[in-house]
């Protein structure tokens, strides 16, 4: 009998293959596979937010508000800072949407790894559902955004045609698709180097100057080469707050000042290249991610 326990105890170990989680390693499409447990994390994301508020989700509504009357009277009536730009809080609140939408979905899609490092060791899921939830947590704050827009605008005399609703839809596809790319990279980063989460804050605030929001593009193609606005327009996020001006601010400009809404050439063209991009550095950011999620754990 001892003769043998020993080789039966041999078979009993073999296996072939590493034991891996059930479809830990399907990538994005694993998690809108799972559609039901990432509306659960985007559930519990926005509790978490207005655990214990009185008001909860109406504060989604007040922050912009409240963000739109402080562009409005300080930089507009106090410091004069619109210049030639007419309407500008509309100029300023329609980059505004886009430029919180990404920078939320990057910074906090970097850390999601890092703050659900509990409830991954409890669940076998795919680890990309984090950044994505993310993601659809500051999708869902983009609604009243938009809501309160439209108020305004209409207040304003908006007169919306064929290229608000392609605007809009550009705008928020090109804030989602990169933030996500981004959120996807940064968050296995993070998880190694703690320093990317800093060096998020870093890139968001080159985001807040590095787009027509507090400027606008008339003054830019004035003021650059035509060269260096090529480049300035290769940015994806800059083509997002363009568009969503295009759909809203420029639709309450009277003709009178028509130079000074002036958009790019090429809009719909240049759009569609800014798309491509982001949906590249999506690629990349899962095949990273998923290059390095099978040392997330023991990193954690």
């Amino acid at each position: 009998m001892t003769d043998v326990a020993p080789a039966a105890i041999r078979q009993v170990r073999e296996v072939e293959g590493d034991l891996v989680a059930p479809s830990a390693n399907q990538g994005l499409l694993e998690v809108f596979r799972r559609r039901y447990l990432l509306r659960l994390l985007v559930e519990r994301e926005l509790a978490a937010r207005y655990e214990g508020s009185a008001l909860g989700f109406i504060w989604s509504y007040i922050n912009p508000l409240s963000q739109f009357f402080i562009y409005w009277f300080i930089m507009g009536k106090i410091m004069g800072a619109h210049g030639n730009i007419p309407n500008y809080p509309i100029h300023v609140f329609a980059g505004l949407i886009v430029v919180h939408f990404f920078t939320e979905t990057f910074g906090a899609g970097t850390r999601s790894i890092v703050r659900n490092k509990a409830l991954m060791t409890k669940m076998a899921l795919p680890r990309e559902m984090f950044p994505v939830a993310a993601m659809l947590v500051s999708l869902v704050h983009v609604g009243p955004q938009i809501v309160i827009m439209t108020i305004v605008c209409v207040s304003s005399g908006w007169h919306p045609d064929a290229m608000t609703a392609v605007g809009l839809g550009f705008a928020v596809a090109l804030a989602m698709v990169l933030g996500t790319a981004l959120a996807l990279l940064f968050s296995v980063a993070n998880v190694f180097f703690r320093d990317f989460g800093s060096f998020v804050g870093i890139i968001t605030n080159y985001v807040r100057w590095g787009v027509p929001m507090v400027y606008s593009f008339e003054m830019v193609q004035s003021n650059l080469p035509h060269w260096l606005v090529n480049l300035y327009l290769a940015d994806p996020i800059a083509m997002a707050v363009l568009f969503m001006q295009r759909a809203f601010w420029t639709t309450t400009v009277d003709s009178a000042h028509a130079d000074v809404a002036l958009m790019p050439d090429h809009l719909i063209l240049r759009g569609v290249l800014a798309l491509a991009f982001s949906l590249v550095m999506l690629v990349i950011g899962q095949l990273v991610f998923s290059k390095f999620e099978k040392k997330i754990p023991e990193r954690l």
